[in-house]
């Protein structure tokens, strides 16, 4: 009939979309992450329980603050795919723990990449959106150790791999981490979120010949 017709076109059309991105935002993973691509290629198509998103905007949103990872870690990308699947993570459960769109926090964190605490308040852990607040909460986390005390004035000399090191220490002590992964196995809400990263997947899936 005309309407399977149509229907059948619609879903063509989302599985060239789909797979398009994903051929892209492999491109973009393989090129910032060279050998560890593998293990963030992993992150992503696990990321549909762990943060509630598809592998195309989980490794669309990675690779947009990989840049400033790789460069506060010396270029370590084993160690950039782990820190960068924490932020991907911590993310999602701060989204999830107080209600917030998602990607209010994702433009926090890209500022956070780039030293602008201005919106470090879009997390809602208690802090300002100010230097002296983000140096406040990195002392807060003790991920710097006792014998560094940051401030406003030296809060850009820690590296943004710290930063968010930091975030999820606080978001550790608050109870908030893991959310995500909670919610989609025992929430209503939650198993949506999960479902519908998982119906991205497929439809990239779909559009590959080998796909898994």
């Amino acid at each position: 009939t005309s309407t399977d017709a149509w229907t059948g076109a619609a879903l063509g059309g989302a599985v060239i979309g789909q797979y398009a991105q994903y051929q892209q935002n492999i491109g973009g993973i393989e090129t910032m992450f060279g050998d560890s691509a593998g293990k963030m290629e992993k992150y992503a198509s696990e990321a549909y329980k762990t943060a509630g998103l598809s592998a195309n905007e989980y490794m669309s949103q990675a690779t947009s603050f990989s840049a400033a990872l790789l460069q506060g870690l010396g270029g370590d990308t084993d160690k950039a795919a782990e820190v960068a699947n924490r932020a991907m993570t911590d993310m999602s459960d701060n989204a999830n723990k107080f209600g917030s769109n998602i990607s209010s926090i994702q433009d926090a964190y890209q500022g956070f990449a780039k030293q602008n605490f201005t919106m470090l308040d879009n997390l809602k852990l208690g802090y300002g959106g100010t230097a002296s607040e983000m140096a406040r909460l990195v002392n807060d986390s003790g991920v710097m150790g006792d014998s560094f005390t940051a401030t406003a004035e030296n809060i850009n000399s820690i590296s943004y791999d710290k930063i968010i090191e930091a975030i999820g220490a606080v978001q550790d002590e608050m109870g908030i981490t893991g959310t995500t992964a909670k919610e989609a196995a025992s929430t209503i809400t939650g198993s949506v979120g999960m479902l519908q990263g998982a119906f991205s997947n497929l439809l990239t899936g779909l559009g590959s010949a080998d796909a898994d």
